[in-house]
């Protein structure tokens, strides 16, 4: 029986910022238990390659470029997910970014607006939007992607660890006003994972070596590590599971 909870047959993810690192594991991931993508990213081709290993598993895949700090493409891309699968039942809200590394009341105004743009702005804006769907279908599961820099200050990283304590206090406000609909909100904030937007953290040798020296599992996260809890948050495996934000980051918040 609890096996059965993780199987995701006739279910539709969609998935932002789907081409590489955790969003492409995680759309590979729920193929594998059986559910249909809808994969989003900035740039078409970076989704071509993925789309093709998704439906050798059998499953339906559809990329679709979309910048997901903007309105209208926000709207593009969830009228074409409803007209290519008349419903969505997951929403995995993962598209970042973090264009300025260093002191806060030293960094440029635009690095404000690029990175609440994406990081805050963009995932109200498809929340809102997917939910309406879900409402219209009864029910759904929606997963924000934060970071534990959202709940400790990640160093040089202000701006950043201001939008993703956000993306907290985002999903803990919508899964109180949504649980009336059966729409369960949760959030996964993820330690040091070897990704292209984590790479300035992870290049530095010195600072790299300071870092896995104060995780207990002595090692980085890799994308896997992440969409295993994703998928999980989003499945009935986790049905009485809503407003929380599951930490993963091989015990870095453990203060070692």
């Amino acid at each position: 029986m609890t096996l059965e909870k993780y199987k995701l047959q006739g279910k539709v993810v969609l998935i932002t910022g789907a081409s590489r690192g955790i969003g492409r594991m995680t759309a590979l991931a729920f193929a594998e238990l059986g559910a249909d993508v809808v994969l989003s990213s900035r740039k078409l081709p970076d989704l071509e390659a993925l789309t093709d290993e998704i439906t050798s598993f059998g499953r339906r895949a559809i990329p679709i470029a979309c910048h997901a700090a903007r309105t209208e493409e926000l709207e593009k891309l969830v009228k074409r997910s409803e007209e290519e699968f008349g419903h969505v039942d997951i929403l995995v809200n993962n598209a970042a970014t973090n264009p300025y590394l260093g002191p806060t009341i030293n960094a440029e105004e635009k690095a404000w607006d690029i990175t609440m743009g994406l990081n805050m702005k963009g995932y109200f804006l498809l929340c809102k939007m997917v939910a309406q769907l879900m409402i219209k279908q009864g029910g759904g599961s929606i997963v924000n992607i934060s970071s534990i820099d959202g709940i400790r200050r990640g160093e040089g990283l202000g701006i950043y660890s201001i939008s993703k304590a956000g993306v907290i206090m985002l999903t803990e406000v919508l899964a109180a006003e949504l649980s009336q609909y059966n729409i369960r909100v949760n959030a996964v904030a993820p330690g040091l994972v070897r990704t292209r937007l984590s790479q300035a953290l992870w290049q530095d040798e010195e600072r790299h070596k300071k870092t896995i020296a104060r995780i207990p599992l002595r090692r980085m996260g890799q994308p896997e590590d992440i969409a295993s809890a994703i998928v999980f948050l989003a499945s009935d495996a986790a049905q009485y599971i809503t407003g929380h934000t599951l930490v993963v980051d091989g015990g870095l918040l453990l203060g070692h």
